[in-house]
């Protein structure tokens, strides 16, 4: 029971990664307040983890729905000990620097950046206010340590979440207040599987488990949204109590190596042979799409 009398709010809670750490943090004692867009989703998960979970429906890029978050959190239950800024976008995918538009820029740093930025600021006049030794953890990315091709608009929202980061870890160390990020690897959740269909409307999730095993340097096994739920979980405790401005990178070794520093298309992506590997029906449609995707224009 890490999280034993703790009460936290998870953005982005109602599936993925939020909705695997919801589901850990309620199993290690906490309760928590999921929060995110997607009222369905969230209410089912909430009412599942009753009466240790509750939902709150908030849009991170609106400051008053974060400001009104964590002050639900902390009315309800009287404490806020942390809070998992998690809700993010891919924005648009296989766009280079001169395609993106302003407007996909604009829609990702709103969510990604401002979000984690919101999050943040406000967790921060709660846990000051209460002087309370609490934890701000922000999902990243290994995005944020690397450039990811084809994908400007996230590789630059999640380099700036690394930013917020750093100087809010710096901002709120003399309050004891730690501040972290989880970068992970592509990992199979809903929002992968839902910015590939954009492009590959065949791709599924046995698709995107094939290509993270296929595209990863940690041969055996795929990342999964438990294990970096587990690391939420580590950096959320007090076993990490001195641990603040650090950011976990889960990529199985990906980023050590650079394996994305010599692409200039999604040419470099081992993607194409992952194809092989499916079986013949989904590989064959999904090759086809793939096809048109990868044509010269």
């Amino acid at each position: 029971m890490r999280l034993k009398g703790k009460v936290a709010v998870i953005t982005g809670g109602a599936s993925g990664i939020g909705e695997a750490s919801a589901k850990l943090f309620v199993e290690n004692g906490a309760q928590v307040v999921i929060a995110d867009i997607q009222d369905d989703h969230g209410n089912r998960l909430a009412q599942s983890l009753a009466p240790n979970a509750c939902f709150f429906h908030c849009d991170v890029s609106k400051e008053t729905d974060v400001s009104a978050l964590v002050d639900y959190a902390l009315e309800k239950h009287g404490r806020l000990d942390i809070v998992f800024s998690n809700a993010g976008i891919p924005g648009g995918l296989f766009s280079s620097m001169a395609d993106v538009t302003l407007e996909d820029l604009e829609r990702v740093i709103s969510v990604n950046v401002r979000g984690a930025y919101l999050c943040t600021k406000h967790a921060a006049r709660v846990m000051i206010g209460a002087k309370t030794r609490g934890s701000i953890l922000l999902t990243s990315s290994m995005a944020s340590v690397m450039a990811m091709p084809n994908g400007p608009s996230y590789t630059a929202s999640k380099h700036a979440v690394l930013g917020i980061m750093k100087s809010a870890a710096t901002d709120l160390a003399p309050h004891g207040i730690r501040v972290n990020c989880v970068s992970p690897a592509g990992v199979s959740t809903p929002m992968l599987i839902d910015a590939m269909k954009k492009s590959f409307p065949s791709f599924d999730k046995h698709c995107a488990d094939e290509m993270l095993e296929t595209t990863m340097e940690l041969k055996g096994l795929t990342l999964e949204a438990d294990d970096v739920a587990k690391s939420a979980l580590f950096l959320c405790s007090d076993d990490a109590r001195y641990i603040s401005g650090h950011n976990l990178v889960i990529d199985g070794a990906f980023t050590s190596c650079k394996a994305f520093s010599t692409a200039n298309s999604m040419d470099f992506l081992p993607i194409k042979s992952f194809f092989d590997r499916l079986a013949p029906a989904s590989s064959k449609k999904i090759q086809s799409e793939m096809n048109g995707q990868l044509a010269p224009q």
